[in-house]
């Protein structure tokens, strides 16, 4: 059976010194001989992020490097495009906004190329904005701070190449806990995951492992009691029997509910 490998990234990954992250993923997708397809999508400045990607996976001797941008749905449409990704052995989707993304290429034969090639085992990294939508479940858009808070985030599909997670980005560096425990809080079967940046988790199946400077915190709401239906909008969220953890480079965790 082929092994499905995803790499969620908390973005700001590093590019010039060590580029543990960067270096990873071009292993894993065959070094040398690797095939790589960024997607840049998400952004609003795609042709820098494009140059800043093709300077440093040149940097890393990639064997082939394509650029894929899709500035609207009918883009998303073209078989021309489906090509590159069918070949790929690693496809990179930047940073950006996540809801630009997969409402531009959601649904269309792009999306449909990218899980095919997951299927049969290319390696599919996101960073920041790419990050959020690998999940089935993803942080839309919403508010920094510790406390969770009624109507303090947006939940809205993602491109869901893992089912049972949610992703959350830059998260020590712009405070994003509260967020997330009120995203676990609409979907307590879910596990939430912050990445905070220069950090990543490689996952293969429910097994992960962290890479990077910084820390993964997973957010855990089997047991979890909340006050998510009945608080008003704006209104603190209360939570009993949640459980946090915090993991740091080489930890390796799995990534379903705690059974103690």
């Amino acid at each position: 059976m082929t092994q499905q490998t995803l790499i969620a990234i908390g973005g700001a990954e590093d590019h010039t010194a060590d580029r543990t992250i960067l270096k990873q993923f071009v292993h894993l997708a065959g070094g040398d001989q690797a095939r790589i397809v960024v997607i840049t999508t998400a952004s609003e400045i795609p042709d820098h992020r494009w140059q800043a990607y093709h300077d440093v996976f040149t940097a890393l001797e990639v064997g082939e490097l394509t650029h894929l941008d899709h500035r609207d749905r009918v883009s998303a449409l073209d078989p021309t495009q489906l090509t590159a990704i069918d070949q790929a052995t690693g496809i990179f989707i930047t940073g950006g906004d996540q809801v630009q993304l997969v409402s531009r290429i959601g649904g269309t034969p792009i999306d449909h190329a990218l899980h095919r090639a997951y299927q049969r085992g290319a390696i599919v990294a996101g960073t920041s904005a790419g990050a959020a939508c690998l999940s089935q479940t993803m942080i839309a858009f919403g508010e920094s701070g510790n406390t969770p808070i009624q109507g303090m985030m947006q939940l809205s599909a993602g491109l869901n190449f893992i089912s049972t997670v949610i992703f959350d980005q830059h998260f020590r560096q712009r405070e994003r806990l509260g967020r997330l425990i009120t995203a676990v809080a609409f979907h307590p079967g879910h596990l939430g995951i912050g990445l905070d940046e220069d950090t990543a988790l490689v996952i293969r199946d429910h097994q992960a492992e962290v890479i990077g400077t910084g820390r993964v915190t997973l957010v855990d709401g089997l047991r979890m009691e909340s006050t998510i239906h009945q608080a008003v909008l704006g209104a603190p969220i209360e939570t009993h029997g949640l459980e946090i953890s915090e993991y740091s480079a080489g930890s390796s965790l799995t990534l379903t509910h705690h059974p103690n």
